[in-house]
């Protein structure tokens, strides 16, 4: 098992950090010596991982502030509160996320939900953060993607997917949106000269509520189960490991991919894998970058004027 290195004296934001590879990853930063802001929707469940973690490591220091990322509103209290705050941010994990719903679903704003909620919220949450993190020396913002980014296109003509709306496809754009973001963000930090890291992971093939909560949100007894899959798969233990390393460890880098190094990249020990060809254009992630922000009316410029 991978051990996080020490912690102390650094304080993370951690979303969807009640269930998943968000709840383990809150929960070994915070052994390490972290403090962890649980960033969640429902605070009851975000209370009871608090307790949960607390349990295991009495002495961790934990919070649980309220986020809904299918909700621009919610993103903007989240933000505007920690930014209040005053203190230091040294990570901002971008990990929840909805899987695969099997019809289509808008958020608050009326983007398409897994748009909306695994990529739109945290590019406003990560923009509106940008002057917290810049302030905090070697601070980093790391991103969960997917393996199913390596098939993933952007539908710049329909990205709330209107027309002939696919689960599927539409997982693949966000988690592909994702990594997209992530590069921008590494390459405008190289230029700019930033004091910042943005890194990227993906948990490979593991087993948690993902799979099941996206479908749950249109359950319908009339629509057939999903077939069971041969695939190698693996328990969150191991499966939230690329994203800890992302996230603190000192040898993470700037613009880097972590995931599974094992049986077909979805299981086994955190390795450093290759951005798939989906995602290695910079001018698809510049474009993407600008997209986001005017659905959003988040604009980095707003936030961080160029020097």
């Amino acid at each position: 098992m991978y051990t996080v290195p020490d912690q102390s004296g650094r304080r993370f934001v951690v979303t969807g950090a009640n269930s998943g590879t968000g709840r383990e990853a809150a929960r070994r930063l915070a052994a390490a010596g972290a403090e962890v802001v649980l960033a969640v929707r429902s605070l009851e469940k975000g209370e009871d991982a608090r307790a949960s973690i607390l349990r295991e490591s009495p002495r961790a220091s934990l919070e649980v502030r309220r986020v809904d990322l299918a909700d621009l509103e919610s993103v903007r209290e989240l933000a505007e509160s920690l930014l209040a705050d005053g203190r230091p941010l040294h990570a901002l994990v971008n990990n929840a996320g909805v899987m695969a719903p099997r019809r289509r679903l808008e958020t608050a704003d009326g983007f398409e939900l897994q748009f909306g909620s695994n990529f739109l919220g945290p590019f406003a949450l990560t923009v509106r953060l940008l002057p917290l993190l810049l302030a905090t020396r070697g601070a980093r913002v790391a991103t969960m993607s997917s393996g199913t980014a390596t098939w993933g296109r952007i539908r710049f003509d329909d990205p709330h997917w209107t027309r002939r709306y696919s689960p599927q496809g539409s997982y693949a754009q966000s988690k592909l949106a994702d990594m997209l973001m992530a590069l921008r963000l590494a390459s405008i930090a190289t230029e700019r000269g930033w004091d910042l890291l943005s890194t990227i992971a993906h948990p490979g093939y593991t087993l948690t509520n993902l799979q099941t909560a996206g479908v749950n949100l249109t359950r319908d007894d009339k629509l057939p189960p999903r077939r069971r899959t041969l695939l190698p798969s693996q328990g969150v233990e191991t499966g939230a490991e690329p994203l800890l390393f992302a996230a603190a460890d000192p040898a993470a880098e700037q613009g880097a991919y972590y995931g599974p190094g094992g049986a077909l990249g979805l299981v086994g020990p955190t390795a450093r894998v290759r951005v798939p060809r989906s995602a290695r254009d910079p001018r698809l992630a510049e474009r993407l970058w600008t997209l986001a922000e005017e659905l959003t009316g988040v604009r980095l410029a707003d936030r961080v004027p160029a020097v």
